[in-house]
């Protein structure tokens, strides 16, 4: 099915609550339709030894948080390679440009202080006060942003970049989450998923492909996931709330995965969809 304008999309659910399998499906009955992930971003990076790339890996070393303002620089980066943003200002040296080496950018700086502080600077501090970011409104730009924004500070940030309009909020009761979660068994090495309830081994304990036996994940259990979900509502409640007043919050409810795909798939095509 193909979409007559771009979607921008983000999904919000608790943890369990099925979002991957949602994204799967959407992205399989959507062509048009990319994924984008932060974490898949700070990995290529790191692995391609980008500038901000080398400045990721160097704050994860240290055991520091990646800054919003890197990863919001991992996105428009992104977002302009793929041609799906345009700008007013072409001359400043941003980090937006990935051909830039990390020789050339260090030969800019007297340090590799300096480095830091150009990598960790707002736009408008480096003489891009003139930016203006434009996104394309071009069916083939659409794509589900994984990963990011988590809280409503970050929401706003990604506004002046590119403005999401569509934030689907999955809802499921906790105790069915926790059902699933209480039956759901992994085998590491490949990360291949089961359940005891829904997709059980051909062997049980054991894993059809290798037939290495399957383990329980530690933060499987009824005591971390709470803990997990209670930090999710105090962060999405304002990030939800931050889409409502932008008119582009969508709310489905349902037991199963099943269930829930229907629903957002009518609503999708009815927005986006020709």
């Amino acid at each position: 099915m193909r979409l007559r304008k771009a979607a921008r999309v983000i999904l919000v659910g608790a943890p369990g609550v099925g979002k991957g399998t949602q994204s799967e499906r959407l992205l399989q009955r959507f062509p048009q339709l990319s994924s984008i992930s932060s974490g898949d971003l700070l990995r290529h990076n790191v692995k391609q030894r980008t500038p901000l790339g080398i400045k990721v890996e160097s704050t994860m070393k240290s055991g520091g948080l990646v800054s919003d303002d890197l990863i919001l620089r991992l996105i428009s980066n992104e977002l302009n390679q793929r041609g799906w943003l345009s700008t007013g200002h072409h001359s400043v040296m941003t980090l937006a440009c990935s051909a830039i080496g990390a020789a050339e950018l260090n030969s800019s700086f007297e340090d590799e202080a300096e480095v830091a502080t150009f990598l960790s600077s707002p736009a408008h501090v480096r003489g891009a006060g003139s930016f203006e970011a434009r996104a394309s409104e071009d069916p083939s730009a659409s794509f589900l942003l994984d990963g990011f924004p988590r809280t409503a500070t970050q929401a706003g940030r990604l506004d002046e970049i590119v403005p999401i309009n569509l934030a689907v909020s999955i809802r499921t009761p906790v105790d069915v989450i926790m059902e699933r979660i209480s039956g759901r068994w992994v085998h590491e090495p490949s990360g291949r998923v089961y359940n005891t309830t829904f997709n059980r081994p051909k062997v049980e304990g054991y894993d059809d492909v290798t037939g290495e036996k399957l383990v329980r994940r530690l933060d499987d259990s009824e005591e971390v996931y709470r803990r997990r979900f209670k930090k999710f509502e105090e962060t999405s409640e304002p990030l939800l709330e931050h889409y409502a007043r932008k008119g582009v919050l969508w709310e489905v409810e349902g037991m199963s995965s099943d269930e829930i795909s229907p629903k957002l798939f009518a609503e999708f095509e009815r927005q986006f969809a020709e």
